[in-house]
């Protein structure tokens, strides 16, 4: 049998207390997003990503610049030069540059998801938040709405305005823009509906905030985090929208170069000169990565119930 042992005051040690200790902030105070970006450089993943969409940006600024070759320039001495010291990236069926066409075409790519992710933000935001704190009749209306817009397929849309309207960057900008923000609507309202009924809002109403301010100071602000996220994603769907409709030839107009124009023309020559597309794709994947790593380091980060 276990022998039963005996507890005896001598064997413990009082220590005591210190008021100063037990007064001590061990932990510096931090708003949301200071915490948000605390937990964002603890993703390593995250961060490299973020380094090389920074990195993809400063390229589509200077790139071109570190050759001495416009990007619509020709030259028939050069058709169809692979990759060496004086072309980076070959050169095209024209004699074309492809490293420098390849950023410009970032420039352009990047601007139409970044100014489409822009107006789909601002548009779903507003329409999303008046929907959902209205509710009732009105926010049944605006949802049938956007019911209406996505029971036709967007890219049927897209297509559509492409064909009537031309090819040109600002009715690409346009054609992605006017189905897009649905979605981040839908968002939108969804989280104004769970923030409506809290007790933040309810203190507003009492002190004589209007709708308006209620919306814009109060519960789109707390609602940052998951929209912030699906802008992330927004970006790379932006882009690889852009570079389809370049792929099937209701793009832009030549000679603007778009990854997705470069990617067109290098599949028309893909078995005998590959890396004439291989190097379009390659940015179109890199960027599209990126910001895909990103969003999910983001949307550990910007998790409330994730905090340590």
């Amino acid at each position: 049998m276990e022998q039963e042992i005996k507890l005896d005051k001598s064997m413990f040690e009082i220590v005591g207390k210190d008021v100063s200790k037990s007064m001590e902030i061990t932990r510096p105070s931090m708003t949301y997003w200071q915490d948000a970006w605390r937990r964002l450089k603890e993703n390593p993943v995250a961060i490299v990503a973020l380094v090389l969409l920074i990195l993809m940006f400063l390229m589509a600024a200077f790139g071109p610049y570190l050759q001495p070759y416009d990007y619509a320039e020709q030259d028939f001495m050069s058709i169809n030069n692979g990759p060496s010291g004086a072309h980076w990236f070959g050169t095209d069926p024209l004699g074309r540059d492809i490293f420098v066409r390849a950023w410009m075409g970032a420039r352009v790519s990047l601007l139409i998801a970044v100014v489409t992710a822009f107006i789909n933000f601002t548009i779903g935001v507003f329409y999303g938040g008046v929907s959902g704190y209205r509710g009732g009749v009105i926010d049944n209306f605006m949802m049938r709405f956007i019911d209406v817009i996505f029971s036709i397929p967007s890219m049927l849309w897209i297509i559509l305005l492409m064909v009537v309207m031309g090819s040109g960057i600002q009715t690409m900008i346009l054609a992605l823009s006017i189905t897009g923000w649905g979605g981040m609507a839908r968002l939108v309202r969804g989280q104004v509906l769970q923030l409506r009924e809290m007790e933040f809002v309810m203190a507003a109403k009492t002190l004589g905030a209007d709708s308006k301010r209620i919306i814009i100071k109060h519960l789109i602000p707390n609602s940052m985090g998951p929209i912030i996220i699906n802008l992330t994603f927004a970006i790379p769907g932006a882009i690889f929208t852009e570079a389809f409709l370049s792929y099937i030839g209701l793009g832009l107009p030549v000679p603007t170069a778009s990854w997705g124009t470069l990617a067109n023309d290098g599949a028309q020559v893909l078995l005998v000169y590959p890396y004439q597309l291989f190097f379009p794709s390659m940015l179109i994947s890199i960027t599209m990565l990126g910001f895909n790593l990103l969003g999910d380091g983001l949307r550990d980060a910007l998790d409330p119930k994730l905090r340590t």
